[in-house]
């Protein structure tokens, strides 16, 4: 596949994501416009089909062939909960003065959930992985997996932030691991500092202006600072780690990439600052200048939250104490070549 095809591939599934959003959204808001509460019937009807066509039309955008039958059911039953939950309670009473279409929309969600989760209880099941992936599949069986997802990032930096004061870091018992947080501790102690000096001083100014602003400014200022608090702690209990398969490059939950063994050729503590600054370099160091760069042979992707990102050849980042690393991984290279 070119680089073109990709592109153009990815922006088809960008577009089959954010664009139902959108169409949904304005659909929302038309059906609670004076226009729809005069025809409420008319205003159901077409709602319902909007909702469900655009919803439609993503999974066959987002599926490269023939969609299964329970994909098509999860898609009726978002819609028919999306109309439900989304609709006006004008436009909600007439659908209830309609049983056959209330007792239909019911009966896809609740054929969705039964099959959805029998399919989940088999995931659950499985042996030889992980009991967290597990579940996030078991759930992506009844849910969006988007959602899923974010639930699950979300839930995780809180508990980061909120729970984990100590033990070990997050790695599995056939890996090695390698500290980067020491550096940065000063910088986050200040920054958490400033933060918290911020939030003070806005409660104190905002408050004597606007009650409603100043809980929003606490809730949305809080918040903030419990993610950050998550983000800073998740420096230490996610490190770089070396496993048999390769290297995990990581930077808290900023950045989890994998670099296959058989994908370098070679490690440096040694190279130009136009390396580093070149698109085609992974830079994983966080304020601070990489000591450590890994040569690949082959173009590897990094995807972000919204596009694909271009492909990268080389990955820096930094450690707390690179020698040990740069002589095991050589090892490791070495022992592979022989």
């Amino acid at each position: 596949m070119t680089t073109q095809t990709r592109n153009d591939v990815d922006r088809r599934q960008i577009a089959a994501k954010i664009v139902p959003i959108i169409i949904v959204a304005l659909a929302g808001i038309a059906v609670r416009t004076p226009l729809a509460a005069a025809h409420p019937l008319a205003a159901l009807l077409l709602f319902l089909w909007i909702v469900a066509d655009t919803l439609m039309l993503s999974l066959l955008a987002r599926s490269s062939g023939k969609p299964e039958w329970s994909a098509v059911l999860g898609v009726l039953a978002a819609a028919s909960f999306t109309v439900w939950l989304g609709s006006p309670s004008v436009v909600r009473s007439v659908l209830l003065e309609m049983p056959l279409l209330a007792m239909t929309m019911a009966a896809v969600v609740l054929g969705h959930v039964a099959w959805a989760t029998t399919r989940a209880s088999r995931i659950v099941k499985r042996k030889g992985v992980d009991r967290t992936e597990r579940w996030v599949s078991a759930a992506s069986e009844i849910f969006p997996a988007a959602l899923v997802r974010l639930a699950v990032a979300e839930i995780t930096v809180i508990h980061m932030a909120l729970f984990r004061w100590g033990g070990s870091v997050d790695m599995p018992d056939n890996a090695r691991a390698f500290a980067y947080h020491k550096h940065l501790t000063p910088m986050c102690a200040t920054l958490l500092i400033l933060s918290a000096i911020e939030i003070a001083v806005y409660h104190l100014l905002v408050g004597h202006w606007s009650r409603t602003a100043t809980v929003v400014m606490f809730i949305l200022s809080d918040v903030s600072f419990v993610y950050l608090v998550g983000l800073i702690k998740s420096f230490r209990f996610r490190p770089v780690l070396l496993t048999p398969d390769g290297v995990r490059v990581r930077a808290g939950f900023l950045i989890d990439q994998l670099v296959p063994l058989d994908a370098i050729v070679a490690v440096e503590a040694g190279f130009t600052g136009e390396e580093v600054r070149d698109p085609a370099t992974l830079n994983a160091a966080l304020l601070a200048w990489p000591n450590v760069m890994l040569r690949l042979d082959r173009p590897l992707h990094r995807r972000s939250l919204v596009k694909k990102r271009e492909p990268f050849v080389r990955v820096a980042f930094r450690l707390d104490d690179p020698e040990p690393f740069i002589r095991l991984l050589a090892w490791r290279l070495g022992h592979r070549a022989s």
